[in-house]
């Protein structure tokens, strides 16, 4: 579908700078058009800009949304919005039966790059891969295999990368067994920046006293030494 986006492109910053942001995001909600202003159409669909990510990198702004046009105007020129991502009310209502709130992923990109399916799947296996051996690390207790999984540069779950080490080194092996399945994930490599790789699933935890499903994502980044680590991991509200 043909979108507007920010009157200055790509690459968002500061809040004001009227760029969209690259990256990989998520819908949050939709807010229905009688509570909005008729400059947003027929409805819009919040993404979590900033998201942590972003964060990190201190990039700020809000309000990042995916909406319509105001009625009577089928379009707005390719370079015309504030930052969002605009499509006509048609166009609109056509991907809204698609879109899931908090599941459904907006990758926002300068250009597209397609793969061919065994391609996509060979990639697709090679992240499987590690994610894997950090569940099989997980349920083994060992502390410090788990670990390794981890950039020193780490935070996440209210925890820097030293504080994460000496908690799991505490619990893990307290533990008489740990059981750890990863439900329906997904994996996006982070346009701009092919080190990244986004991973979301849910995440059904069982050990001796404690049973905890919820839905997780994790950052993880391909280091110096080409090693894939997680930067970030933390729960999807």
């Amino acid at each position: 579908f043909y979108v507007t986006i920010g009157k200055n492109g790509t690459g968002k910053v500061t809040e004001g700078d009227q760029k969209t942001p690259v990256g990989v995001y998520f819908v949050t909600g939709f807010i229905e058009p009688d509570k909005l202003p008729d400059l947003y159409g027929d409805g819009a669909f919040p993404i979590n800009y900033p998201n942590v990510w972003d964060k990190r990198y201190g990039r700020t702004g809000y309000g990042i949304w995916l909406h319509g046009t105001p009625h009577g105007t089928y379009s707005r020129p390719p370079r015309d919005s504030d930052g969002c991502v605009i499509l006509s009310n048609q166009d609109l209502k056509s991907i809204s039966p698609y879109i899931d709130e908090g599941q459904t992923p907006v990758i926002l990109a300068d250009s597209i790059e397609w793969l061919s399916v065994d391609d996509w799947k060979r990639q697709r296996n090679q992240y499987m891969t590690f994610i894997e051996q950090w569940r099989n690390d997980w349920e083994s207790r060992n502390a410090d295999r788990y670990l390794r999984h981890y950039s020193r540069e780490y935070s996440g779950l209210g925890k820097d990368y030293e504080g994460w080490v000496q908690y799991k080194r505490r619990v893990n092996p307290s533990k008489n067994f740990i059981r750890v399945k990863l439900i329906d994930p997904s994996m996006f490599l982070y346009p701009g920046d092919e080190r990244i790789l986004v991973v979301t699933f849910d995440q059904d935890y069982t050990s001796d006293d404690i049973h905890r499903q919820f839905t997780k994502r994790q950052y993880w980044r391909r280091e110096a030494d080409g090693e894939w680590r997680i930067i970030y991991e933390g729960s999807v509200s």
